[in-house]
């Protein structure tokens, strides 16, 4: 743990915390801590100023419209980094250098090449870095790894994972022009393999171990500059486990239904992660989005927590990043694993190339 973080846990039992983006995911991890048990959120830096309103009516004090001066003007313990992804290096830069312990949504970098050299910096300060790989903490899905580990289906030969949720644009029809970045490959890195592969790749190898990529496929099924569609052929080596990875951004996601699907088909049987969601998930779920919608009309602001348990899960990641920093232990998810999913996530993208050469067209048929 470094000196300077030392000082000021002796100093209070909390942990002081910026945030850094309140965009939509940002709001999920601004709410998450204000109600999270001995962590003080001090200040939030956003360059729109909706969302900046929206920081101080969920309880903030202090606002900056920009996060290289409220890691300038703050004194912090941690800051949580859900600002673009091409914001990523620079943010955790500059916390490193003021030496704060970061916790950045994914995917961590554009790519493995950016995440190093975050990853450098954050050894040179001294700082630890936990990435919002949210897919270990929800129920249904530690419920699979449970049940895989307890020997339920024995030897698992084949698996897959289908992640599915509506991308940039929004469930139609659409009423706001979208977010630029998202569909800028510069900015974001990738389409749908960046913003839905990535925690697929995460879950695969905490439950097999390190994957090897066999091949790759990816499309665009809407008119997009970044792909919204990723197949990917993987291998286990060390379960001997083949598994296929689907995701995309093309099927809006109609709360409270699960856009997730995880399946272990073991020697013995079947593992799938319908089987673990909560007692009553679809009615509780279906309440909560009704009284979101009713809120619009109100102005009030929606429950983040309300409309499904992937939201309790990212309060649960933070949690564990916060006691892990307490500890000076690594976080459960660190920046390694955050640059693993992106050496995955790149190996795919160079499968997917066109050879350039058509198969049929070079084979010499006789008769």
């Amino acid at each position: 743990m470094n000196t300077a973080l030392l000082s000021r846990l002796t100093e209070s039992d909390s942990l002081a915390v910026g945030v850094l983006g309140a965009g939509n995911i940002g709001t999920v991890h601004l709410k998450s801590a204000l109600v999270m048990p001995g962590v003080d959120v001090r200040a939030v830096a956003d360059a729109r100023s909706e969302n900046r309103a929206r920081a101080k009516r969920a309880g903030v004090s202090r606002t900056y419209d920009d996060y290289a001066t409220l890691l300038e003007s703050e004194d912090l313990d941690a800051a949580v980094v859900a600002l673009p992804p091409f914001l990523h290096a620079d943010a955790v830069e500059q916390a490193a250098a003021a030496g704060i312990d970061v916790f950045v949504e994914k995917p961590l970098a554009r790519s493995s090449a950016e995440a190093d050299r975050m990853l450098e910096a954050a050894t040179d300060a001294g700082i630890a870095v936990g990435v919002d790989h949210t897919l270990r903490y929800q129920p249904d899905v530690v419920g699979v790894k449970e049940a895989y580990e307890d020997g339920r289906v024995g030897h698992v030969p084949y698996a897959s994972i289908t992640r599915l949720n509506d991308g940039a644009l929004g469930r139609p029809p659409a009423t706001d022009s979208p977010p630029e970045w998202p569909l800028d490959a510069d900015a974001a890195g990738g389409g749908s393999l960046l913003e839905l592969g990535i925690h697929c790749f995460d879950v695969l190898e905490w439950l097999f171990g390190d994957l090897e990529v066999e091949s790759a496929a990816i499309g665009e099924t809407l008119e997009l500059p970044v792909e919204d569609a990723a197949t990917v052929l993987l291998r286990a080596p060390e379960t001997e486990t083949t598994i296929t990875l689907h995701c995309g951004s093309y099927q809006w996601e109609q709360l409270p239904e699960v856009n997730t699907r995880l399946r272990l088909e073991g020697v013995t049987g079947t593992i799938a992660n319908e089987e673990y969601l909560p007692e009553n998930f679809y009615a509780s779920a279906a309440k909560s989005a009704i009284g979101n919608v009713a809120g619009r009309v109100t102005g009030d602001d929606p429950d983040v927590f309300g409309p499904t348990f992937y939201l309790r899960a990212h309060y649960d990641a933070l949690a564990a990043f916060f006691d892990a920093i307490r500890n000076d232990e690594r976080p459960p998810v660190d920046g390694r694993d955050g640059k693993r999913t992106l050496e995955l996530a790149e190996a795919a993208y160079e499968c997917a190339k066109p050879t350039g050469s058509n198969d049929l067209e070079a084979t010499e048929v006789t008769l």
